[in-house]
């Protein structure tokens, strides 16, 4: 028996590729293993925001206190109505996993619902491309989609650097993992 359970088993996020298709919209109910919560002055307006920019949709609501957004399995928010927000973006951010396909329209849907909330998309040294978005509670959201791996490019060099290889290159401790 091993010690290590291969998550990729569960995971809603397809292997990556420039063909990667997102997940449909996962609608079940589970006990969720994580999720974030975000206060708001404006239900109706972060509503807005999330779901015709984010491509978040809204799971359920209690009527003037909360709204239990969703995008795939496991990418849960929970807007709940605050009489205050913080007047800035704090440092940490919230990222939420997104496949190549996506990032470009996530940028345009953002921008035309909220100009000026977005920064890039820009590439990684850890092969992702990722997008930062202000919402409208201040929440600093990243949508990051995984590049495909290329095992000559400078980002794996990086990484083998630093002993994580990908599978069948031998050599990595995170071979067990896979």
């Amino acid at each position: 028996m091993s010690d290590y359970y291969n998550a990729f088993e569960m995971s809603p996020v397809p292997t990556p590729g420039p063909d990667a298709v997102p997940p449909e919209p996962f609608r079940g109910i589970y006990g969720m293993p994580a999720f974030a919560t975000v206060p708001t002055t404006d239900l109706a307006a972060s509503v807005d925001f999330w779901t015709r920019g984010l491509g978040f949709f809204e799971l359920f609501a209690i009527p003037g206190r909360v709204v239990h957004l969703r995008r795939w399995a496991f990418q849960d928010v929970l807007l709940v109505r605050a009489e205050t927000v913080p007047e800035q973006a704090p440092a940490l951010s919230l990222s939420f996993a997104c496949v190549l396909s996506e990032v470009d329209s996530v940028v345009e849907a953002c921008r035309a619902v909220r100009p000026g909330s977005v920064d890039g998309p820009r590439d990684t040294p850890w092969t992702t491309r990722d997008v930062e978005v202000i919402t409208p509670e201040n929440a600093r959201i990243v949508f990051t989609a995984a590049k495909p791996f290329d095992p000559a490019s400078q980002e794996a060099r990086d990484l083998a650097a630093v002993g994580i290889t990908p599978p069948g290159a031998g050599g990595g401790e995170n071979e067990d993992h896979v």
